[in-house]
């Protein structure tokens, strides 16, 4: 037998041999934020593992963090192409041209926390055809759903109840917690988040911020604006949907399509037990570092959502949406207020 027929007999031979695994698909996901943070970390130790145990090693996640592949703006574009990504981080927030119907998640001053956040969301999309629908016309499908912490008030001024805002400037990026700070007597200011916002503290142009407490504590907004008033009540309604390229995943066998569905209902079980602790943990290391935190009461909770007015402002942006031909804004407010209403109780 010549050497090639030799050699060609083996490697056949070898492809027969029981526990010899073809090689593992590699999916690319993308993240705008860096490796550390409670979400970012819990993608990448709980959910991304469980996708390789799940699949039996089939599928493997190459993931790049911080934009090293794309910006948050532009994460939807770049994973919706499937050229160089697969997986990525995807904020309705930043594309309401495309995902108009998203946006009204952020409209709800009070709501949901922890698995009950989790719940909500998972709902929605199940039950609201718009939802999956706006992400099929964007070429993308959803994989796993994680959620943002509560709002928080930093102020550089004592801030002993949410009264104290009336009259006060507010830095706030959703258009919806603009109208909730103009409604409540506060003065909205919008400005672009870079160092600005720290001098504009500092000389007193700016009197606080109305951020997600992991941003403030994060991005250390206590040191100017050390007073602040929480509450996991507080309801952001910020959802960072971790999507994948359509024709990414229509390609994938119906069973690696199942791993990872079994993969996300692995990581959900303790996704909010690990939210919980976190907010706790940072509630303490705000103390720790010199800040004034309290914690609201729920009767002042229910204050704040009455000082928004924020069926009035849901109720324009229904109108003003259904005026550019958005024509389901209306009765996707009601089944989405219908489902927040039913997950509170």
């Amino acid at each position: 037998m010549s050497l090639i027929k030799t050699l060609l007999a083996v490697s056949v031979a070898a492809c027969l041999l029981p526990g010899v695994a073809s090689a593992a698909k590699i999916l690319t996901y993308t993240d705008h934020e860096p490796l550390g943070g409670m979400r970012t970390q819990f993608i990448k130790d709980v959910f991304f593992p469980a996708i390789e145990k799940e699949s039996h090693g089939r599928l493997k996640v190459e993931a790049h963090w911080n934009g090293e592949l794309s910006t948050s703006y532009n994460a939807l574009k770049t994973v919706a192409a499937g050229k160089n990504v697969d997986m990525a981080i995807v904020v309705p927030e930043y594309t309401p041209d495309v995902f108009p119907l998203q946006q009204i998640f952020k409209s709800f001053p009070v709501g949901p926390v922890g698995d009950k956040q989790i719940e909500f969301f998972r709902r929605v999309y199940a039950d609201v055809p718009a939802f999956p629908e706006e992400l099929q016309k964007a070429n993308v499908v959803n994989l796993f759903f994680a959620t943002g912490y509560p709002v928080a008030f930093f102020s550089t001024k004592p801030l002993k109840t949410l009264d104290d805002i009336k009259g006060t400037k507010w830095r706030t990026a959703s258009f919806w917690h603009q109208d909730f700070l103009k409604n409540a007597g506060a003065i909205p200011v919008s400005m672009p988040w870079n160092d600005g916002i720290y001098k504009a503290l500092e000389a007193g142009t700016l009197d606080g911020l109305m951020v997600n407490v992991d941003s403030g504590y994060q991005l250390k907004v206590h040191k100017t604006a050390p007073d602040i008033l929480v509450s996991k009540d507080l309801w952001l309604g910020h959802v960072y949907l971790l999507v994948m390229n359509k024709q990414t995943w229509d390609g994938l066998a119906k069973e690696d399509r199942e791993a990872i569905s079994r993969a996300a209902e692995i990581a959900y079980q303790s996704l909010g037990a690990v939210m919980d602790k976190s907010m706790g943990s940072q509630i303490e290391e705000l103390k720790k570092e010199g800040a004034s935190v309290r914690v609201l009461k729920k009767d002042e909770v229910m204050k704040w959502q009455a000082a928004t007015r924020y069926q009035e402002v849901q109720a324009s942006w229904v109108k003003e949406q259904e005026a550019k031909g958005v024509k389901a804004a209306g009765a996707t407010m009601d089944k989405v207020t219908h489902i927040m209403n039913d997950t509170m109780k």
